[in-house]
């Protein structure tokens, strides 16, 4: 009895041990499989838009000490993991040739992307009015069931925030082609700015909406020595994908806090850091927020704001759509009018960057000031053709001070490319304001229709973007 206990207890230990070694044998296959496993950032992906006149780069993943092989069109490169499973490889340029692409990655499996178009990719970042859909913008229904453009594609980034740069996106994210299907929850600013750069230029374009409502600009913003959690979750991770530039609407909620004129060294940061770690000297068109009759906005901290926005176009390779006359309730901090805000960043964009000479792309900004007489000369940039009321009604929101520094409501007049302000009541005028309030929605702009952007002449830090 003894001899059949220990001889079937041997045969229980021997068919235990096989078990655990068959178990074991199959996990640490499995294990291998997905680290060999090429994975792609979701940036990556089938239907996306490659920044043309760039060299191409393509990155991802697979087993440590893997050989990787890319291939697009005639171009190929290979490249061997490192410890951490990580590849990367820089592909030739490419011109947008009209024609579709696949992409092929072959490691230990093969990733293929299919209709990969070549042609200019744009960034779209910053609060809700960059959030804002276009379903709830006005015109909604109509642009909606024109948005078939089989050439433009879309990629919308879900919000999160990391403590550190991430390596990717939401994996939900995905590149789609534009459609009255596709276009309802996107961005209806970065949309409508897409769409007048596509139709312009005549090149596909990729837009990647990555904005997240309410938000400050710090959470953005990365420098030598932090980065903000929405830069690394929905930023860093689509590093270092090839884009032409970027489009950014944000600042109601740093008004809310009052920063006023420290918003440009903020903004300096923000620009700043994206061009270091985009290793790219991009483009940087922004808006400047529009007049809000909100408690929140308490006095003077608006303006202060405008002027760090003003004083942002000294940065190199800016532009600011001004968006004063586009309010049709000042009680809503969301202006329907997406529009003509996604179209004025175009006109910067289509002039700036694609070197078209004919278009104006900014409305009148305050240049200079100079007394003549009892009155006070305003010269403007941006007035080339002549300078002019949106409703032909006489210039408003314009003031003037003396020596006091007590302002007054001021007599306004046009004079070719410049401004006569002046008052009675004011002898001796030493300063100037326009449109100087958190209601402020003067009528003046330039041949072209775009409005003037506020002001002050004390000590004015504003720049012109010329």
């Amino acid at each position: 009895m003894t001899e059949l206990s220990n001889a079937h207890q041997s045969k229980m230990f021997r068919f235990a041990i096989t078990c655990f070694v068959s178990l074991f044998a199959i996990g640490l296959m499995a294990t291998r499989g997905i680290r060999a496993d090429v994975k792609l950032p979701s940036v990556l992906n089938s239907h996306m838009v490659l920044q043309r006149d760039m060299p191409i780069p393509v990155w991802g993943w697979a087993a440590a000490g893997e050989k990787v092989t890319i291939t697009i069109g005639a171009s190929s490169a290979t490249a061997t993991t490192d410890a951490d499973g990580k590849w990367k490889v820089s592909l030739p340029a490419m011109q947008a040739d009209g024609k579709t692409y696949s992409l092929k990655v072959v490691g230990n499996n093969t990733v293929t992307l299919e209709d990969i178009l070549i042609g200019d990719v744009w960034v779209g970042s910053g609060q809700s009015n960059m959030e804002w859909q276009l379903r709830n913008t006005n015109g909604a229904a109509e642009a909606i069931d024109a948005a078939q453009y089989p050439e433009i594609r879309l990629f919308h980034v879900k919000k999160v925030q990391k403590k550190e740069p991430a390596d990717d996106v939401e994996v939900t994210a995905h590149w789609a082609m534009c459609t009255p299907k596709s276009v309802p929850a996107f961005s209806g600013v970065l949309y409508y700015f897409g769409r007048k750069v596509h139709e312009e230029v005549d090149v596909p374009v990729g837009l990647i909406n990555s904005s997240w409502g309410g938000s400050p600009i710090e959470p953005w913003t990365v420098t030598d020595k932090s980065s903000g959690g929405m830069y690394n979750g929905m930023i860093a991770p689509l590093q270092p994908f090839g884009v032409r530039g970027t489009i950014w609407y944000q600042g109601e909620t740093n008004v809310i806090r009052k920063n006023g004129l420290a918003y440009f060294d903020k903004t300096k940061d923000l620009v700043e850091g994206w061009r270091k770690t985009w290793n790219s000297e991009l483009p940087f068109y922004f808006v400047q927020i529009a007049p809000w009759s909100g408690a929140q906005y308490e006095a003077g901290q608006l303006p202060a704001l405008w002027e760090a926005q003003t004083a942002s176009l000294k940065l190199p390779r800016t532009g600011m759509a001004v968006t004063t006359d586009l309010v049709d309730n000042i009680a809503d901090i969301h202006p329907r009018n997406k529009l003509d805000v996604g179209n004025r960043l175009a006109r910067w964009a289509l002039a700036k960057t694609y070197g078209m000479q004919d278009i104006v792309y900014s409305g009148p900004l305050f240049r200079s000031m100079k007394v003549d007489g009892k009155s006070i000369r305003i010269e403007f940039a941006h007035a080339a053709g002549g300078l002019k009321t949106r409703d032909n009604a006489p210039l408003s929101e314009f003031q003037v001070a003396g020596a006091d520094g007590k302002f007054v409501d001021a007599e306004a007049k046009i004079d070719g490319q410049s401004v006569l302000v002046s008052s009675p009541e004011v002898a001796e005028p030493k300063n100037v304001r326009f449109g100087w309030h958190k209601l402020a929605t003067p009528n003046l702009v330039n041949s072209e229709g775009l409005p003037a952007s506020p002001f002050q002449t004390n000590n004015w830090q504003g720049g012109t973007g010329e």
